[in-house]
């Protein structure tokens, strides 16, 4: 797969689809302990009529670099690989973190984001009293339970317990200390105040029983988009894989709906 080197980490991509389709291309960005292969339904089904771009985040899946402090600093990460592969204008999909750094994409660069799409994704970080207790302590636990904790968690009752394991065991061999400290970098990010300024066009996805990024956050997040339109399936946090297909038939119609 080819790779980027971006200040200390190469990062791997995937650029399918065709060069010359009408449309501008459509830039996948996955969430925190995962990697570019959320996106696998997805790509299959685009990648026959546009151009479709995602990446491994640095310290992530194939690609290498230590953590960074900042949703900010991913952000210029992405953009530094768009702007290599001479992509100036693009529609963004980002899940959960993933969305974290479309929403800051937006906000610094308007002009090159036609249309947006968050899944499972909020402006801001916020948790009760009770829940930050939790996360407080569950930082102190070994590594690979803290993991299994976030990961348990993401997924809607009923999930197959089998392949949670595969996905805890997956996320756990990301570096700690990327994913630590990108835990931060999220528990930092807060543009909510700032959502009204972000006029793109913008779908919003989200698991009616996510626990990670509860839906009620993200409509509060809603009412202060001036042009969002909201999906809400049934599932938890981890939209592309528990409902890939119900996800890839909401972005089509999203991407439909301009024409």
């Amino acid at each position: 797969m080819p790779q980027l080197e971006v200040d200390g980490a190469a990062l791997t991509y995937d650029d399918e689809g065709p060069r010359d389709a009408p449309e501008v291309p459509l830039v996948f960005v996955h969430g925190w302990t995962a990697d570019r292969h959320r996106w696998d339904h997805q790509i299959a089904h685009f990648s026959a009529g546009r151009r479709v771009i995602r990446l491994d985040l640095r310290g992530h899946g194939e690609s290498t670099g230590a953590g960074v402090r900042t949703i900010a600093e991913l952000a210029r990460d992405v953009l530094a690989l768009l702007d290599h592969l001479e992509v100036e204008r693009f529609v963004l999909v980002g899940h959960s973190m993933g969305g974290m750094i479309a929403q800051t994409i937006a906000l610094a660069h308007p002009e090159r984001v036609e249309r947006m799409a968050l899944v499972g994704s909020i402006g801001r970080m916020t948790y009760s009293r009770g829940r930050s207790l939790l996360m407080a302590a569950s930082t102190l636990v070994p590594y690979r339970l803290f993991v299994a904790a976030n990961i348990q968690r993401a997924f809607a009752p009923g999930y197959p317990r089998e392949e949670i394991r595969a996905h805890i065991r997956a996320s756990a061999a990301t570096p700690r200390e990327v994913v630590m400290t990108l835990y931060g970098a999220m528990r930092a990010f807060d543009v909510l105040d700032r959502a009204g300024e972000i006029r793109t066009p913008t779908l919003m996805v989200h698991g009616y029983h996510d626990v990670q990024l509860p839906v009620r956050q993200m409509l509060r997040m809603a009412k202060a988009y001036p042009d969002a339109v909201v999906r809400i399936l049934d599932a938890g946090h981890e939209l592309p894989l528990e409902k890939p297909a119900e996800l890839t038939e909401a972005l089509d119609s999203f991407l439909a709906a301009k024409k």
